[in-house]
């Protein structure tokens, strides 16, 4: 039986691929992640929330599970205003993780092969996602994961 490790995250869906967004408290995770969520329903690709704040990320076999706690299951905090209802799932194989970066950026490009180490010894691949006043985040994470588009 797997291990569940609670990472601090926010979890969603689009279409069939499974993202986590990560970093430190107030980078604008579930702000970034619900965006996505309701600029992918506009679009008419299926998106929804796994899991806002705690992420139980579990293995199964080679995937690697998001699900989430059920005291907070389709509940996401707005800073500064509410918890939200969010439409929701209960768990996705996650494919990527998002890594939110703010201007000024330290570097031009993200290393090659960039990596999230979820639970000791478990990675999966980090985007890093530009994110600032008046940025669509949704269309930027389209460019730098086109498969989006294709669920």
């Amino acid at each position: 039986m797997s291990r569940t490790v609670n990472v601090h995250g926010t979890a969603i869906v689009i279409g069939t691929t499974g993202l986590i967004f990560v970093g430190p408290s107030g980078s604008g995770k579930t702000a970034a992640a619900l965006h996505c969520i309701g600029r992918a329903g506009s679009r008419g690709l299926f998106s929804a929330l796994v899991a806002d704040d705690q992420v139980m990320v579990s293995l199964a076999d080679t995937s690697v599970i998001a699900r989430h706690p059920s005291t907070i299951a389709g509940l996401a905090e707005v800073r500064g205003a509410a918890i939200v209802s969010v439409p929701s799932i209960s768990g996705a194989i996650l494919s990527h993780a998002i890594g939110l970066v703010r201007p000024p950026f330290s570097e031009r490009l993200a290393p090659e092969g960039e990596e999230y180490e979820l639970m000791p010894g478990q990675r999966l691949p980090l985007t890093r996602l530009p994110i600032d006043d008046g940025f669509d985040c949704f269309e930027r994470l389209l460019h730098l994961l086109p498969i989006l588009a294709q669920n």
